[in-house]
Protein backbone atom coordinates (compact mmCIF):
# COMPACT_ATOMS: atom_id res chain seq x y z
CA UNK A 1 0.00 0.00 0.00
CA UNK A 2 1.12 3.13 -0.96
CA UNK A 3 2.23 5.50 1.94
CA UNK A 4 0.34 8.59 2.39
CA UNK A 5 1.40 12.09 1.51
CA UNK A 6 2.69 14.72 4.14
CA UNK A 7 0.56 17.99 3.82
CA UNK A 8 1.72 20.91 5.42
CA UNK A 9 -0.27 23.80 7.11
CA UNK A 10 1.31 26.89 5.16
CA UNK A 11 0.77 29.75 6.80
CA UNK A 12 -2.24 29.17 9.14
CA UNK A 13 -3.44 33.09 8.35
CA UNK A 14 -3.63 32.03 4.70
CA UNK A 15 -5.65 29.96 2.43
CA UNK A 16 -3.52 26.74 3.15
CA UNK A 17 -5.62 25.71 5.54
CA UNK A 18 -9.12 26.31 3.39
CA UNK A 19 -7.87 24.47 0.72
CA UNK A 20 -6.85 21.38 2.33
CA UNK A 21 -9.77 21.33 4.47
CA UNK A 22 -11.84 21.70 0.96
CA UNK A 23 -9.75 19.54 -0.75
CA UNK A 24 -10.50 16.33 1.52
CA UNK A 25 -14.32 17.49 1.57
CA UNK A 26 -13.77 16.89 -2.56
CA UNK A 27 -11.64 13.92 -1.86
CA UNK A 28 -13.52 11.43 -4.54
CA UNK A 29 -14.39 14.38 -6.97
CA UNK A 30 -10.88 15.59 -6.99
CA UNK A 31 -9.60 11.61 -6.83
CA UNK A 32 -7.20 12.57 -4.50
CA UNK A 33 -4.05 10.33 -2.91
CA UNK A 34 -4.47 9.92 0.80
CA UNK A 35 -2.87 12.80 3.13
CA UNK A 36 -2.67 13.63 6.39
CA UNK A 37 -2.40 17.58 7.41
CA UNK A 38 0.77 18.31 9.60
CA UNK A 39 -0.38 20.97 12.29
CA UNK A 40 -2.80 21.98 15.25
CA UNK A 41 -6.51 20.20 15.22
CA UNK A 42 -8.22 22.68 17.05
CA UNK A 43 -7.15 25.54 14.56
CA UNK A 44 -8.27 23.05 11.71
CA UNK A 45 -11.86 22.77 13.38
CA UNK A 46 -12.12 26.33 13.65
CA UNK A 47 -11.11 27.75 10.69
CA UNK A 48 -13.61 24.66 9.15
CA UNK A 49 -16.17 26.34 11.39
CA UNK A 50 -15.89 30.48 9.91
CA UNK A 51 -15.80 28.42 6.34
CA UNK A 52 -19.06 26.77 7.21
CA UNK A 53 -17.37 23.26 6.07
CA UNK A 54 -18.30 20.09 7.92
CA UNK A 55 -15.02 18.11 7.80
CA UNK A 56 -14.34 15.41 10.08
CA UNK A 57 -10.97 15.69 11.62
CA UNK A 58 -9.01 12.58 13.67
CA UNK A 59 -5.95 12.39 15.18
CA UNK A 60 -3.88 10.16 13.93
CA UNK A 61 -0.28 8.75 13.15
CA UNK A 62 0.96 8.60 9.34
CA UNK A 63 0.97 5.10 10.31
CA UNK A 64 -2.91 5.16 10.58
CA UNK A 65 -3.41 8.10 8.02
CA UNK A 66 -4.16 5.75 4.89
CA UNK A 67 -6.92 4.28 7.23
CA UNK A 68 -8.44 6.92 8.36
CA UNK A 69 -8.81 9.41 5.43
CA UNK A 70 -11.82 7.73 4.11
CA UNK A 71 -14.00 8.87 6.76
CA UNK A 72 -11.82 11.89 8.42
CA UNK A 73 -9.13 14.21 7.55
CA UNK A 74 -5.87 12.89 9.60
CA UNK A 75 -4.13 15.66 11.31
CA UNK A 76 -0.89 14.77 13.00
CA UNK A 77 -0.14 17.58 15.40
CA UNK A 78 3.33 19.61 15.59
CA UNK A 79 2.84 20.56 19.27
CA UNK A 80 2.85 23.84 17.57
CA UNK A 81 -0.14 26.03 18.70
CA UNK A 82 -1.74 28.27 15.54
CA UNK A 83 -3.49 31.24 16.86
CA UNK A 84 -3.90 33.46 13.23
CA UNK A 85 -7.40 34.75 12.10
CA UNK A 86 -7.70 34.62 8.03
CA UNK A 87 -5.76 37.20 6.72
CA UNK A 88 -4.42 38.53 10.02
CA UNK A 89 -0.66 36.57 10.62
CA UNK A 90 0.75 36.31 13.95
CA UNK A 91 3.07 35.62 16.43
CA UNK A 92 2.16 32.03 16.23
CA UNK A 93 2.60 31.78 12.87
CA UNK A 94 6.07 31.30 11.66
CA UNK A 95 6.85 28.62 14.31
CA UNK A 96 3.16 26.96 12.90
CA UNK A 97 4.54 26.64 9.56
CA UNK A 98 8.06 25.68 9.76
CA UNK A 99 6.98 23.07 12.78
CA UNK A 100 5.12 21.24 9.88
CA UNK A 101 7.48 21.34 7.31
CA UNK A 102 10.56 20.27 9.33
CA UNK A 103 8.26 17.42 10.78
CA UNK A 104 6.79 16.75 7.16
CA UNK A 105 10.48 15.89 5.98
CA UNK A 106 11.28 13.85 8.31
CA UNK A 107 8.49 11.89 8.19
CA UNK A 108 9.61 11.69 4.50
CA UNK A 109 13.06 10.58 5.26
CA UNK A 110 12.19 7.94 7.85
CA UNK A 111 10.03 6.35 5.53
CA UNK A 112 6.81 7.45 7.42
CA UNK A 113 4.88 9.60 4.46
CA UNK A 114 5.93 9.06 0.77
CA UNK A 115 6.25 12.72 -0.59
CA UNK A 116 6.37 16.26 0.98
CA UNK A 117 2.94 18.58 -0.55
CA UNK A 118 3.49 21.86 0.74
CA UNK A 119 0.89 24.85 1.32
CA UNK A 120 2.04 28.33 0.67
CA UNK A 121 4.32 30.44 3.78
CA UNK A 122 4.42 34.25 3.65
CA UNK A 123 8.24 35.29 3.69
CA UNK A 124 7.29 38.30 4.64
CA UNK A 125 5.71 37.14 8.42
CA UNK A 126 9.11 34.17 8.34
CA UNK A 127 11.07 37.16 7.71
CA UNK A 128 10.03 38.85 10.92
CA UNK A 129 10.49 35.80 13.32
CA UNK A 130 14.42 35.30 12.05
CA UNK A 131 13.30 32.99 8.95
CA UNK A 132 17.13 33.82 6.68
CA UNK A 133 15.87 31.98 3.98
CA UNK A 134 15.25 33.18 0.28
CA UNK A 135 11.92 31.09 0.04
CA UNK A 136 11.01 27.10 0.68
CA UNK A 137 13.26 26.00 -1.47
CA UNK A 138 16.28 26.92 0.09
CA UNK A 139 14.48 25.84 3.00
CA UNK A 140 14.12 22.53 1.88
CA UNK A 141 17.65 22.17 0.41
CA UNK A 142 18.99 22.83 4.36
CA UNK A 143 16.49 20.32 5.92
CA UNK A 144 17.97 18.10 2.95
CA UNK A 145 21.48 18.55 3.99
CA UNK A 146 20.77 17.46 8.05
CA UNK A 147 24.00 18.87 8.10
CA UNK A 148 25.95 17.01 4.92
CA UNK A 149 26.68 18.28 2.10
CA UNK A 150 23.98 21.12 0.84
CA UNK A 151 21.97 19.81 -2.91
CA UNK A 152 20.96 22.28 -4.83
CA UNK A 153 17.53 22.75 -5.30
CA UNK A 154 15.73 23.38 -8.27
CA UNK A 155 12.07 24.79 -8.65
CA UNK A 156 10.06 23.60 -11.60
CA UNK A 157 6.95 24.31 -11.97
CA UNK A 158 4.69 21.56 -14.10
CA UNK A 159 1.54 21.05 -15.60
CA UNK A 160 0.49 18.48 -18.68
CA UNK A 161 0.43 21.93 -20.94
CA UNK A 162 4.29 23.13 -19.85
CA UNK A 163 6.59 22.44 -17.51
CA UNK A 164 9.20 25.36 -16.72
CA UNK A 165 12.17 25.79 -14.65
CA UNK A 166 14.06 28.64 -13.86
CA UNK A 167 18.03 28.96 -13.43
CA UNK A 168 17.96 31.82 -10.73
CA UNK A 169 15.28 31.56 -8.58
CA UNK A 170 14.18 33.97 -5.65
CA UNK A 171 16.75 36.97 -6.51
CA UNK A 172 16.09 40.01 -7.57
CA UNK A 173 16.84 40.63 -11.55
CA UNK A 174 20.36 42.62 -10.64
CA UNK A 175 21.30 39.65 -8.26
CA UNK A 176 19.91 37.02 -10.99
CA UNK A 177 22.12 38.77 -13.56
CA UNK A 178 25.10 38.49 -11.69
CA UNK A 179 24.78 34.68 -10.45
CA UNK A 180 23.98 33.30 -13.30
CA UNK A 181 26.68 31.57 -15.13
CA UNK A 182 27.44 28.43 -17.67
CA UNK A 183 28.07 26.34 -14.87
CA UNK A 184 24.85 26.92 -13.03
CA UNK A 185 22.73 26.34 -16.35
CA UNK A 186 24.58 23.23 -16.59
CA UNK A 187 24.06 21.70 -13.22
CA UNK A 188 20.43 23.19 -13.44
CA UNK A 189 19.25 21.21 -16.85
CA UNK A 190 21.46 18.25 -15.09
CA UNK A 191 19.24 17.73 -12.37
CA UNK A 192 16.05 18.19 -14.28
CA UNK A 193 16.74 15.81 -16.97
CA UNK A 194 17.62 13.60 -14.11
CA UNK A 195 14.08 14.12 -12.66
CA UNK A 196 12.23 14.03 -15.73
CA UNK A 197 13.43 10.59 -16.26
CA UNK A 198 13.23 9.12 -13.01
CA UNK A 199 10.08 10.23 -11.93
CA UNK A 200 8.11 11.13 -15.34
CA UNK A 201 8.70 8.46 -17.65
CA UNK A 202 11.14 10.35 -20.08
CA UNK A 203 13.82 8.35 -21.67
CA UNK A 204 15.14 11.44 -23.25
CA UNK A 205 13.70 14.66 -21.71
CA UNK A 206 14.04 17.26 -24.55
CA UNK A 207 14.66 20.87 -23.10
CA UNK A 208 14.24 24.28 -24.92
CA UNK A 209 16.57 26.68 -23.09
CA UNK A 210 15.85 30.56 -23.36
CA UNK A 211 18.25 33.96 -24.30
CA UNK A 212 18.82 36.06 -21.39
CA UNK A 213 18.13 39.48 -23.71
CA UNK A 214 15.24 40.06 -25.96
CA UNK A 215 15.24 38.59 -28.63
CA UNK A 216 18.55 35.87 -27.54
CA UNK A 217 20.28 38.97 -27.84
CA UNK A 218 19.97 39.62 -31.50
CA UNK A 219 23.92 38.26 -32.23
CA UNK A 220 25.45 40.12 -29.52
CA UNK A 221 23.40 43.63 -30.26
CA UNK A 222 21.40 43.69 -27.19
CA UNK A 223 23.82 41.81 -24.70
CA UNK A 224 26.48 39.28 -25.38
CA UNK A 225 25.05 37.32 -22.41
CA UNK A 226 23.46 34.52 -24.61
CA UNK A 227 26.76 34.13 -26.94
CA UNK A 228 29.32 33.86 -23.80
CA UNK A 229 26.85 32.45 -20.91
CA UNK A 230 23.88 30.42 -22.52
CA UNK A 231 25.31 29.01 -26.04
CA UNK A 232 28.34 27.64 -23.97
CA UNK A 233 25.71 25.46 -21.51
CA UNK A 234 23.60 24.22 -24.46
CA UNK A 235 26.85 22.89 -26.12
CA UNK A 236 28.41 21.24 -23.15
CA UNK A 237 24.44 19.45 -22.44
CA UNK A 238 24.66 18.39 -26.03
CA UNK A 239 28.14 17.05 -25.68
CA UNK A 240 26.78 14.64 -22.71
CA UNK A 241 23.97 13.29 -24.88
CA UNK A 242 21.34 15.09 -23.64
CA UNK A 243 18.38 16.69 -26.43
CA UNK A 244 19.19 20.51 -25.71
CA UNK A 245 18.42 23.54 -28.30
CA UNK A 246 19.24 27.44 -27.42
CA UNK A 247 19.19 29.95 -26.73
CA UNK A 248 15.49 30.85 -28.10
CA UNK A 249 13.96 33.55 -27.56
CA UNK A 250 11.71 33.96 -25.07
CA UNK A 251 8.42 35.81 -26.18
CA UNK A 252 7.98 32.88 -28.83
CA UNK A 253 8.90 30.34 -27.13
CA UNK A 254 5.45 29.18 -25.01
CA UNK A 255 3.16 29.40 -27.84
CA UNK A 256 1.12 26.30 -28.28
CA UNK A 257 3.21 25.20 -31.54
CA UNK A 258 6.23 25.87 -29.90
CA UNK A 259 5.76 23.92 -26.68
CA UNK A 260 4.97 20.68 -28.34
CA UNK A 261 8.60 20.59 -29.47
CA UNK A 262 9.82 20.13 -25.86
CA UNK A 263 9.19 18.80 -22.68
CA UNK A 264 11.15 21.47 -20.32
CA UNK A 265 12.00 24.93 -20.98
CA UNK A 266 15.03 25.83 -18.88
CA UNK A 267 14.79 29.34 -18.02
CA UNK A 268 17.00 32.68 -16.87
CA UNK A 269 15.39 33.93 -14.04
CA UNK A 270 12.13 33.76 -12.30
CA UNK A 271 9.29 35.41 -14.15
CA UNK A 272 10.50 34.70 -17.47
CA UNK A 273 9.35 31.00 -16.25
CA UNK A 274 6.51 31.82 -14.51
CA UNK A 275 4.58 34.35 -15.84
CA UNK A 276 4.16 31.79 -18.88
CA UNK A 277 3.20 28.85 -17.29
CA UNK A 278 1.12 31.05 -14.56
CA UNK A 279 -0.63 32.33 -17.59
CA UNK A 280 -1.27 29.14 -19.42
CA UNK A 281 -1.99 26.84 -16.10
CA UNK A 282 -2.74 28.54 -13.18
CA UNK A 283 -5.23 26.11 -11.62
CA UNK A 284 -3.35 23.54 -12.27
CA UNK A 285 -0.07 24.01 -12.48
CA UNK A 286 2.72 22.44 -9.63
CA UNK A 287 5.81 23.82 -7.90
CA UNK A 288 8.16 20.99 -7.80
CA UNK A 289 11.12 20.99 -6.08
CA UNK A 290 13.72 18.35 -8.13
CA UNK A 291 17.31 17.68 -6.56
CA UNK A 292 16.10 16.49 -3.43
CA UNK A 293 16.45 12.98 -2.19
CA UNK A 294 12.63 13.37 -1.17
CA UNK A 295 9.89 14.61 -3.60
CA UNK A 296 8.29 17.94 -2.80
CA UNK A 297 5.61 19.16 -5.01
CA UNK A 298 3.59 22.49 -3.65
CA UNK A 299 0.92 24.73 -5.11
CA UNK A 300 2.06 27.08 -7.55
CA UNK A 301 -0.03 30.11 -5.58
CA UNK A 302 0.38 32.25 -2.55
CA UNK A 303 -1.60 32.66 0.70
CA UNK A 304 -4.06 34.73 -0.79
CA UNK A 305 -4.36 37.09 2.43
CA UNK A 306 -7.70 38.80 0.89
CA UNK A 307 -9.56 35.46 0.53
CA UNK A 308 -8.76 33.30 3.39
CA UNK A 309 -12.05 32.78 5.90
CA UNK A 310 -14.23 33.49 2.59
CA UNK A 311 -14.61 29.98 0.73
CA UNK A 312 -13.34 31.60 -2.18
CA UNK A 313 -10.21 29.52 -2.48
CA UNK A 314 -9.82 27.26 -5.44
CA UNK A 315 -8.35 23.70 -4.65
CA UNK A 316 -7.43 22.93 -7.88
CA UNK A 317 -3.85 23.56 -7.93
CA UNK A 318 -3.27 21.88 -4.49
CA UNK A 319 -5.05 18.44 -5.62
CA UNK A 320 -2.71 18.73 -8.89
CA UNK A 321 -0.09 18.55 -6.22
CA UNK A 322 -1.05 15.96 -4.47
CA UNK A 323 -1.92 13.70 -7.66
CA UNK A 324 1.66 14.83 -9.03
CA UNK A 325 3.53 14.02 -5.68
CA UNK A 326 1.49 10.57 -5.45
CA UNK A 327 2.45 9.95 -9.33
CA UNK A 328 5.80 10.54 -8.82
CA UNK A 329 6.51 8.66 -5.11
CA UNK A 330 4.72 5.42 -7.06
CA UNK A 331 8.33 5.96 -8.79
CA UNK A 332 10.32 5.00 -5.72
CA UNK A 333 10.61 1.82 -3.86
CA UNK A 334 7.70 1.85 -0.84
Amino acid sequence: MAKPLALTSGEPAGIGPDIALEAWRRRGELDLPPFYLLGDRAFFAERAKILGLTVELADASPEEAGATFASALPVVATGETATAQPGQPDDSSANAALASIRQAVDHVRQGRAGAVVTNPIAKSVLYRAGFRHPGHTEFLAELAADGGKLPQPVMMLWSPALAVVPVTIHLSLREALAQLSTELIVATARIAVADLKAHFGLGSPRLALSGLNPHAGEDGSLGREDIDVVAPAVDILRQEGIDARGPLPADTMFHAAARKSYDCAICMYHDQALIPIKTIAFEDAVNVTLGLPFIRTSPDHGTAFDIAGTGKANPSSLAAALRLAARMAATKPQ
